[in-house]
């Protein structure tokens, strides 16, 4: 009998690139808070969030997916022609099928790069991270392309106060290649079912195919402090394996980069983690809003254009949201 043959690749890998793309359109607290009989303050008060970035009406999730791509292909100094898998974490697809990724791959000039698209919510660019890791480890591809990449704005209702005003658009992209040391290290990722409901659309495809009269277009909706509790003291014992499982110390990172879901949230986390000053902490939430699997490479982009310095230093980084699914990793920074 003839013998299966296996590939191996590189011993390490490393995000090699980083490229952003967000919304055209600023849109200010002020602008929403009609509808949700709220105000400016008391959004600054809960969220943090000053304004946020979204899409004019011509400009689609894809089309963010491929200006982030293209300037993280840039940046990295791979050929295309060695970029051989694109991964598109996403929610926005405005398709069940085909996938995002696959026309985002076509219009970067990558074909015949294999493409798919992952559904992980505000977890999904730190699982692509992972899975390009490990296929580039394991010789399925040379370099990955890994994009998160959100238009939210579709899927909010403007009169909806659990969430409306988080939502934000826009799409990060990184480039995740061989390297000579260990630049992203064991992914911790995992789910709870039991909170499925916690953050979720108001009603299926199904239900509103089956009575539109009745049942309103899908919008996403969550159940904010359930939420709230579960990000602070769940997801900062995630964090805490992740440093264990790395081999690194608190004192040891130059950023931490957290999902940019709430900035109470990322306070309390590095309450949690006990942080030292000394470690830069991303809050592109301020600005730009919760772009869901688009946010941790959008903040790392922000972190890295203020604070070059940062570059080859070790930053923490964690997604959790709706399924409840969460991925951290520790990586160093492009």
């Amino acid at each position: 009998m003839s013998k299966l043959v296996q590939t191996t690749g590189p011993a390490h890998t490393r995000i090699l690139s980083v490229g952003a793309a967000r919304g055209d359109l600023d849109v200010p607290n002020d602008d929403l808070v009609g509808p949700i009989d709220s105000s400016d303050e008391w959004i600054r008060q809960r969220t943090g969030i000053i304004q946020r970035r979204r899409a004019s009406e011509a400009l689609g999730a894809v089309d963010l997916a491929v200006a982030a791509g293209e300037e993280a292909i840039a940046r990295s100094g791979v050929d295309r022609a060695d970029i051989d898998g694109v991964i598109i974490s996403t929610i926005s697809n405005v398709a069940v099928t085909p996938s995002m990724a696959s026309l985002a791959a076509h219009r970067l000039g990558l074909t015949p790069a294999a493409a798919f698209d992952i559904s992980a919510a505000c977890a999904g660019y730190v699982y692509g991270v992972g899975q390009a890791d490990a296929l580039v480890r394991a010789g399925t591809c040379k370099n990955v392309l890994v994009i998160g990449a959100e238009k939210l704005s579709e899927l909010v209702d403007p009169t909806d106060r659990s969430i409306s005003f988080l939502l934000a658009d826009g799409a990060g992209a990184v480039v995740v290649g061989p390297s000579d040391r260990t630049g992203i290290g064991p992914t911790v990722w995992g789910s709870d079912g039991e909170k499925w409901d916690t953050i979720r659309m108001t009603s299926t495809f199904d239900e509103y195919r089956s009575d539109p009269t009745e049942v309103a277009w899908p919008t996403l909706r969550q159940d904010g402090q359930t939420v709230f509790r579960w990000a602070v003291w769940e997801m900062a014992k995630a964090a805490r394996q992740t440093l264990e499982v790395s081999g690194i110390e608190p004192h040891d990172l130059a950023a931490f980069i957290p999902h940019q879901a709430n900035m109470r949230i990322i306070d309390e986390f590095a309450k949690q983690l006990k942080l030292p000053e000394s470690v830069v902490i991303a809050r592109d939430i301020e600005m730009q809003g919760n772009t869901s699997a688009a946010s941790i490479p959008l903040a790392m982009h922000a972190l890295l254009e203020e604070h070059p310095e940062l570059s080859g230093g070790l930053a923490l980084q964690i997604g959790f949201g709706a399924g409840l699914v969460y991925g951290a990793q520790v990586v160093e920074l492009p």
